[in-house]
């Protein structure tokens, strides 16, 4: 018996023995673009919705709504994806999300009214939703120790989206106008589709559905590119039930060998069809409270990302609304917004580099929360004083403290999920952050807008305070952690 079991290895074991190497930099480039994909769509927002405004003479409402409805179509996507994903696989998840996003991208640049922009926009955002499901294919490829920074980078690729996407409004918008960035901005989903062809589907989700051979001969390929040799033995699932620093023996483990594991496989290779199998198993007792928790993180974190990039702007105006100053229009000065969209995209380089540096030294729970309650503090003198200086201070370093707490999140959800429901539970927190997103410009720039600029200050506070509180209260952390295949009890610390 200790001989069978000595000759077995699992994914986590081959991904240990290859390292991070020239496939996984592979798999990283294409998740990267992805992530640039939709950050470029998700900037784009601030840019087409003042120009068609003016074009079409839409009302402040109707603009508003083609930022909305992008929001609405996120947070059906998240949830849709991540329940084909964990059912058929990463790579029929990014396929679809692609297909939708590149198709409904480019033509919503031909669109002839408002009514077919808003639902083309619509079917961009359920296309974007899909954005989770390529950071866990990505995660589900890099070894344990390693894990935490080099998400951090995969995560830094939404800077450079952010910054190319500033830098390419700049260059078009005032020569050739918002019909043409909306049709290059869809060439990174474009190039997903280019590409999809060579990329690889997730060995622990082949793993997970009883597809050995076709797991085996991804990490052999992997093996070969990377020029290390596999472990010896048969890949079987993962023996943990628990994570490493949950519990600290593996004597009440079970594990399953022989028949048993090849019957819980045939068990699991049921499809779920309307995801509500998953669902409850999020909801279940053993992960309930992680759940809610990681609901709460995602929601305060997008509140307060979204909201802090519409204050950076919104703030200054308010301030000269409310002291009855001649306000001048958003569209009188294009040059000025593009620029100052691209200054601000800064703020979130040192807030990448420095969750690089926490994540994998003080782990994930102390990192986020550290994070969001520097963020509370950055933010607190603007209940008081919202001078030019200390504003533009003030918000610099509340969107880098949020930046490093959104990479962070993301790195931390799909590692305390199985590897059954990880897609989805990902996908539904991030549904629930699209949530805080609809709900940041109806709010928050709306108090502004009516002159209470201090109620939307302390409104941000609250969000993000109790979002820390959240995060302190995570049941474990995961630094240096095995991903799970299994369940695990996260009802108790």
């Amino acid at each position: 018996m200790m001989e069978e079991q000595s000759a077995s290895y699992t994914v986590d074991d081959a991904l240990m023995s290859s390292g991070f190497g020239k496939f996984q930099i592979l798999i990283l480039s294409y998740a990267g673009i992805g992530l640039i994909a939709e950050a470029m769509e998700m900037m784009l927002l601030s840019f087409v919705g003042p120009s068609v405004q003016l074009e079409w003479k839409l009302t402040s409402h109707q603009e508003s709504m083609i930022t909305s409805v992008v929001f609405v179509g996120m947070l059906i996507g998240a949830y849709s994806w991540g329940v084909v994903s964990d059912n058929y696989g990463r790579r029929r998840g990014f396929l679809f999300t692609a297909i939708v996003t590149s198709g409904a991208g480019f033509l919503s640049s031909f669109a002839p009214n408002y009514l077919s922009l808003i639902s083309l926009r619509f079917l961009v955002g359920i296309g974007l939703g899909g954005g989770p499901v390529l950071g866990s294919w990505f995660l589900e490829f890099v070894p344990a120790p390693s894990r935490g920074t080099w998400m951090v980078v995969f995560s830094a690729f939404w800077t450079v989206g952010t910054i190319f996407e500033a830098s390419l409004a700049w260059m078009v918008m005032p020569k050739f106008g918002w019909r043409w960035l909306l049709a290059l901005s869809s060439i990174p989903s474009f190039l997903l589709l280019l590409f999809y062809a060579i990329t690889p589907e997730s060995p622990r989700f082949l793993r997970m559905k009883g597809r050995t051979d076709e797991a085996v001969d991804v990490l052999e390929k992997m093996a070969r590119l990377n020029n290390v040799p596999l472990p010896s033995g048969r890949l079987v699932s993962d023996k943990n039930i628990e994570l490493d620093e949950v519990s600290g023996s593996s004597e009440s483990t079970t594990l399953l060998t022989g028949a048993e594991e090849s019957d819980s496989i045939d068990k699991d290779e049921g499809s779920d069809f309307g995801g509500f199998k998953s669902v409850g198993k999020l909801l279940a007792p053993k992960m309930i409270r992680a759940t809610l928790l990681l609901w709460m993180a995602f929601f305060g974190n997008a509140f307060a990302y979204y909201g802090i990039v519409l204050l950076t702007s919104e703030l200054s105006n308010g301030n000269r609304i409310c002291a009855k100053e001649e306000v001048e229009s958003v569209h009188s000065n294009n040059a000025s917004l593009y620029k100052n969209v691209f200054i601000s995209s800064f703020a979130e380089i040192p807030g990448s580099l420095l969750s690089a540096m926490v994540v994998d030294r003080y782990g994930r729970r102390l990192s986020m929360a550290s994070m969001l309650f520097t963020s509370c503090v950055f933010l607190f003198p603007l209940v008081f004083s919202r001078a030019e200086i200390l504003t533009t201070i003030s918000l610099f370093g509340a969107r880098l403290c949020i930046a490093a707490s959104f990479t962070i999140v993301y790195i931390y959800a799909p590692e305390i999920y199985p590897t059954s429901v990880r897609t989805t539970g990902i996908g539904i927190a991030s549904s629930v952050g699209r949530i805080g997103g609809i709900l940041c410009p109806l709010v928050a720039v709306a108090l502004v807008h009516s002159c209470h600029q201090t109620t939307a200050i302390i409104l941000f506070e609250i969000v993000v305070f109790l979002s820390g509180l959240a995060v302190s209260f995570f049941p474990f952390e995961t630094k240096g952690c095995r991903l799970n295949d299994t369940e695990v009890d996260m009802s108790m610390s």
